[in-house]
């Protein structure tokens, strides 16, 4: 026996070599699911393949929630507590460049994110769990659209998610590049950050370029706003905590000779509490249009809210890896994992039911949503055999 099975208990050990002996057959669901990536709302076929397969195991699925997603239920004894995982099953807009045999045949449009691996972990804890599972109670899998754009969490709970099949409480997990493969991790309270939009228009008057004197320039007034922004987080944030103005896109004029009229500013704000969001969202606009004052530019900005920050519960995440431990040893997991300031529509979930989000590693690699990111199949089935853990010992448990 290898070291790192040693200290499993007999359950943990034959739960483990269980799912690792037919890993194979998710490995492939998972790139042929890579192979044919839809876009956010779009997933309806990847939504009845994944039905067809867990009604062929024995699941109860109701379909057409968020127009893709899916709630697949499995009832079990007479226990009453109820348990929900989640996966996202969207695709990203971004052009494949791996050269892998199973690549997208989707033009324009990858798995970038690994949520191909997700469903994949999901769907192998699934089985293994409708075989050979031992629990009391209702498992409910969440199988979530559009989690790339922000609301595909929020519809299925607007259109009764939590109503329709309520839960006890839910867990999500992601992968994440530049983590040892397949080692865990857990953050308690912040965990991912909130993100808002700004969509910003710089007005000026337009002209010669030899005669800037006559003109109200907005691509001066517009650099001068970048500068101004990155005073915020670095002068008005407590720098024991985090937040985020990005500006991504600035557009303006056509010619070396020409003044626009305007120029145009594309913003991300994030942050980690409440309160330095609200921040946010009220001093970017009043600092752009400061800036743009100076220059007697005129600034239109448009916040576009996207969704809170996730912050997960104590008691959640310490259950959540205590399973983890118990399925695959302390050693999985990592003892200094910090927060991520990317954002996760989860957050919507866990504002409406208890529950903990966390992560696991994939080894090096390309960062995700990049054109070159690669999934590592090989926590497939440490992750599946995480779930399975922390199915059976919350649908175990007597309520706290």
């Amino acid at each position: 026996m290898s070291r790192d099975l040693a200290p499993l208990s007999p359950r943990a050990l034959s739960r483990r070599r269980a799912i690792e002996a037919r890993i194979g057959e998710f490995v492939e669901l998972r790139r042929e699911l890579h192979q044919r990536p839809e876009l956010a709302f779009q997933e309806q076929e990847t939504s009845e393949r994944l039905a067809g397969l867990l009604r062929g195991w024995g699941y109860d699925v109701a379909s057409g929630l968020a127009g893709t997603g899916l709630v697949a239920s499995l009832t079990r004894g007479s226990g009453s507590r109820i348990l929900g995982l989640r996966a996202d099953m969207d695709a990203l807009p971004i052009q494949e460049t791996t050269g892998l045999d199973w690549a997208s045949v989707n033009q324009g449009v990858s798995h970038a994110c690994g949520h191909d691996g997700h469903m994949a972990i999901l769907l192998a804890a699934a089985r293994w769990l409708a075989e050979e599972g031992e629990f009391s109670g209702v498992l409910r899998l969440i199988l979530q659209p559009a989690e790339e754009i922000g609301a595909g969490a929020k519809k299925m709970i607007e259109e009764g998610l939590f109503t329709r099949f309520p839960v006890d409480a839910v867990f999500g997990l992601h992968n994440w590049p530049g983590v040892p493969v397949g080692k865990f991790g857990f953050v308690t309270g912040p965990a991912m950050a909130s993100v808002d939009l700004a969509e910003v228009r710089i007005k000026g008057q337009g002209g010669h370029g030899a005669e800037p004197h006559e003109t109200i320039d907005p691509v001066l007034a517009a650099a001068h706003v970048v500068t101004a922004l990155q005073s915020i987080v670095s002068r008005n944030v407590d720098p024991r905590e985090m937040a985020v103005v990005t500006v991504g896109a600035i557009h303006g004029g056509a010619a070396a000779n020409v003044i626009p009229e305007f120029v145009d500013l594309r913003l991300s704000l994030r942050a980690f509490t409440p309160e330095n969001r609200a921040f946010l969202q009220e001093r970017v606009p009043a600092v752009i249009k400061a800036a743009a004052a100076v220059f007697g530019a005129e600034a239109e900005v448009r916040l576009k809210t996207g969704f809170p920050s996730l912050i997960n519960p104590a008691a959640q995440i310490a259950f959540a890896q205590e399973a983890a431990e118990e399925a695959l040893g302390p050693e999985a997991v990592l003892t200094d994992f910090r927060p991520r300031t990317a954002s996760e529509d989860f957050a919507y979930m866990l504002q409406a039911r208890p529950g903990a989000y966390l992560f696991v590693g994939i080894g090096e690699g390309a960062p995700l949503h990049s054109p070159a990111y690669r999934f590592n199949d090989a926590i497939l089935a440490p992750a599946a055999t995480f779930w399975a853990a922390l199915a059976e010992r919350f649908l175990q448990e007597s309520p706290a």
